[in-house]
């Protein structure tokens, strides 16, 4: 029954966490380096679908397709390479190695902490009481002092299509795609479909991008979102947005023809439906515990992450929060906080870090312009495009730009700092000072005295929070 991390005869824990995903392992390891006892329950893996179906294997194919896409313009810095081929079987085989080689130091850290992992599914029977049922049959009772529901997500589908491995791919089965397809159309346009739509279209794929709503990555700045159109249009990515799917009709040949709302059809050799994650909720608990679940499926809780039942938490994706491994580490972190009496801070979840991988990249915290207009909120907003910094001149990756959005104050010059969003080159590693002057409400003048390396990316972003003052430099 125990295995993956450490055995135990042990029943009654501190703390049982069912779901070893980012928010159960990050709440497991918190609460044992606190000095806790606790016992995690994973029915597959512990990592979750970040480490072994999400986050992790998506980024290493993004990084595969990156690596391609550098050697192909290797000749513009005077380094000429011919015959550049792809063996996307390596690459496939180098993810799994990638995934192994974290979940292995995953269960060993575990181990250290002397969390006790257990093997099967964990069903809350009532508050402090959790049943064990491992894939070979057997059972086990656990009692805790405390209940944290982790259980996360799986990818949503959509009527008619049926994911097979072949055809008809969620994110769970393009992950291990064996073949690169020549054609494929990607249903949704927002983060997850968009990395989807780069790697594919980076390793030579003809791309096309299905997307309901009136634009790709809805949830970001529209500036934002109108780079990223235009660098994917010179992808040769298509992209058309407000359309609708009805199906699809299986290809004699192969593949399959999609059937649009507006009544035309699109022959692709595959469909990667990439609609959002559903939450694993139903059926976790007993119905007579009294754990509420909303009409959309996820467990109800406060803004601590408490259920309705005292002792008993929710974190991560079966919770109505942003489905971001890093957020559900930050609840899982407060939980242990919460269970030991330090009273956490509660996440203010409109300002997270966002970083979506595709190509540009784009990062952002806090409000868009949009989204703080439509607050009532008097907003000034400054744009600086990377095409004048230096580094991003000698790495030849100039398409992006960064936005920043203020508060006006009294006098009508920028205060407050709202909302940082970036797109270009490696924002996703540039958001952190963005982050900080969005939850640390920073002013405009107080951003603008830091001093930024120079040459590097995030010069940027002083630049344009300086720029904001009535003076600039570049």
């Amino acid at each position: 029954m125990a295995d993956t991390s450490t055995t135990s005869s042990q029943s009654h824990f501190d703390l049982i966490v069912i779901g070893g995903g980012p928010g159960g392992y990050a709440a497991a390891l918190y609460g044992a380096s606190a000095g806790l006892n606790i016992a995690l329950i994973e029915q597959d893996k512990v990592g979750g679908t970040c480490l072994h179906r999400g986050c992790i294997p998506a980024k290493e194919l993004l990084e595969s397709a990156a690596v391609y896409r550098t050697v192909r313009h290797a000749s513009d810095f005077g380094v000429n390479v011919a015959g550049v081929t792809v063996d996307w079987s390596v690459t496939v085989d180098r993810k799994q190695r990638v995934i192994d080689q974290m979940f292995t130091g995953l269960s060993s850290l575990l181990k250290s902490r002397k969390v006790s992992v257990f093997s099967g599914i964990g069903h809350l029977e009532s508050p402090g009481v959790v049943s064990v049922r491992s894939a070979d049959g057997e059972s086990a009772v656990l009692t805790g002092d405390a209940v944290l529901l982790a259980t996360g997500s799986i990818p949503r589908t959509i009527p008619g299509f049926v994911p097979d491995g072949s055809t008809i791919f969620t994110s769970d089965e393009f992950l291990d795609l064996r073949r690169l397809p020549q054609t494929a159309a990607v249903i949704g346009g927002g983060a997850i479909g968009c990395e989807f739509a780069t790697t594919l279209a980076d390793m030579g794929t003809q791309v096309t991008i299905l997307e309901g709503l009136d634009k790709i990555l809805p949830s970001c700045d529209s500036d934002i979102t109108k780079v990223v159109e235009r660098a994917f249009k010179k992808k040769g990515i298509t992209t058309k947005t407000g359309v609708t799917v009805n199906g699809y009709t299986p290809l004699a040949s192969g593949g399959a023809s999609v059937m649009l709302g507006d009544g035309s059809t699109l022959d692709v050799d595959i469909v990667v439906v990439s609609v959002g994650r559903a939450p694993i909720a139903n059926g976790v608990v007993a119905d007579s515990v009294g754990v509420g679940v909303s009409d959309r499926g996820f467990f109800e809780v406060d803004e601590n992450c408490r259920t309705a039942i005292a002792g008993v938490w929710a974190v991560g994706d079966c919770i109505a929060t942003p489905q971001l491994a890093h957020v559900a580490f930050m609840e899982g972190m407060n939980v242990i906080k919460d269970l030991l009496g330090e009273h956490p801070t509660a996440i203010d979840y409109g300002k997270v870090p966002w970083a979506i991988y595709c190509h540009p990249e784009v990062s952002f915290a806090g409000h868009s312009e949009e989204s703080a207009k439509a607050a009532g909120l008097d907003v000034v907003v400054a744009k600086h495009r990377f095409m004048g910094n230096g580094r991003a001149v000698i790495l030849g990756e100039t398409d992006g730009m960064v936005k920043v959005i203020a508060e006006k104050d009294a006098d009508g010059r920028a205060g407050r700092i709202l909302g940082v969003h970036m797109v270009g080159p490696w924002v996703t590693e540039q958001l952190g000072q963005g982050y900080l002057a969005v939850n640390w409400e920073a002013t405009v003048d107080e951003v603008a005295a830091f001093i930024q390396p120079h040459p590097s990316m995030s010069e940027l972003f002083g630049e344009t929070v300086l720029s904001m003052t009535g003076r600039s430099l570049h």
